[in-house]
């Protein structure tokens, strides 16, 4: 999954100076952080434990401890520390975005497809330029508003379901949730160009086992289960994001939030080709519809960011 994703859509200004090594290296790291994320649906569905907040406390725990150690080795622990220190209220915000994201996706699980949750997170960039014209008036283009309704419509038709008794409304709504906190932390993360995602991320993470610790009253769980909690803590989450974190600054925003993609496409296949979960029908519409309104704005993004631009290519924030 995917809600590794704010960072799924976020890429790095200083990427027009990467070589073309650099670039290509930055390509493969973020398509391994989409590859990371893209398994979490899958992992999460071999957890037999049945208490959600049981699954969030340990896959938090676990996330928070490889990008603690992950920054700890690339930053020492006083620039950790330091890290922490710097992000201010915008990497408190994004921190809170992430936790309630994180929290939504482990329990709307239990509620409705890998399918739904996914194929609506791939709409976080364009909601994010929704949210970002409501909040601050940022300038939107009438293509971009064009694919915001694009995305409405797709979610429009993945809840549907739900009106008939098909899906859980409790499942699509967190589903939802989830792409709007992504949204909300993106659009933080460009206003506020200092916010280092990887902190505030493993921040959210340590919120995140903090609620849900408050929440359970067991967190025992049988040795199989933990094999697959650290899986889906410090390997489908903690290691994309570093994957991601590093990566995205060597490669154009649009690049890499098209590689991030990928993590859509490929995590519902997984599940299905593992455990036989087929999206239903109104699932695979409405997302076919979200996905290609994603992609067709990327395209002409990409194309936008290909031009010679007279001051540089321009990108968003670090997301690390």
């Amino acid at each position: 999954m995917s809600e590794q994703a704010p960072a799924s859509h976020l890429a790095s200004a200083g990427a027009a100076v990467a070589s073309n090594g650099e670039q290509k290296l930055g390509i493969l790291l973020v398509f391994l952080s989409a590859l990371m994320w893209s398994l979490g649906g899958a992992i999460a569905r071999f957890i037999e434990t049945p208490d959600s907040w049981t699954v969030v406390f340990w896959r938090s725990f676990w996330a928070a401890a490889f990008l603690l150690a992950f920054m700890a080795w690339r930053d020492g622990v006083r620039g950790t520390v330091r890290l922490f220190f710097d992000m201010g209220l915008p990497g408190l915000l994004v921190a809170i975005c992430f936790a309630t994201a994180s929290t939504s996706f482990v329990v709307a699980l239990g509620y409705t497809t890998v399918a739904n949750i996914l194929l609506m997170q791939a709409g976080v960039p364009l909601l994010a330029a929704l949210f970002a014209w409501m909040l601050f008036r940022e300038r939107v283009a009438v293509a971009t508003w064009v694919a915001i309704a694009a995305v409405i419509s797709g979610v429009a038709i993945m809840v549907s379901e739900s009106f008939n008794g098909e899906v859980s409304p409790i499942g699509d709504g967190l589903a939802l949730l989830i792409a709007v906190a992504f949204s909300i932390a993106t659009v933080i993360t460009r206003r506020f160009a200092h916010v280092r995602m990887t902190p505030a991320t493993c921040l959210g993470t340590i919120l995140a086992a903090t609620f849900a610790f408050s929440q359970t009253s067991l967190l025992s769980v049988s040795s199989e289960d933990m094999g697959f909690l650290f899986a889906f803590g410090a390997l489908n989450l903690g290691l994309g994001l570093a994957c991601f974190a590093t990566g995205a600054r060597l490669v154009p925003a649009a690049i890499a939030a098209l590689i991030g993609t990928f993590e859509t496409l490929l995590g519902p296949i997984w599940v299905w080709l593992i455990h036989s979960e087929v999206p239903s029908a109104r699932t695979i519409l409405g997302g076919a519809v979200i996905f290609a309104a994603l992609l067709v704005h990327l395209g002409l993004e990409f194309r936008r960011q290909s031009r010679p631009a007279k001051a540089g290519i321009t990108g968003m924030p670090n997301p690390n």
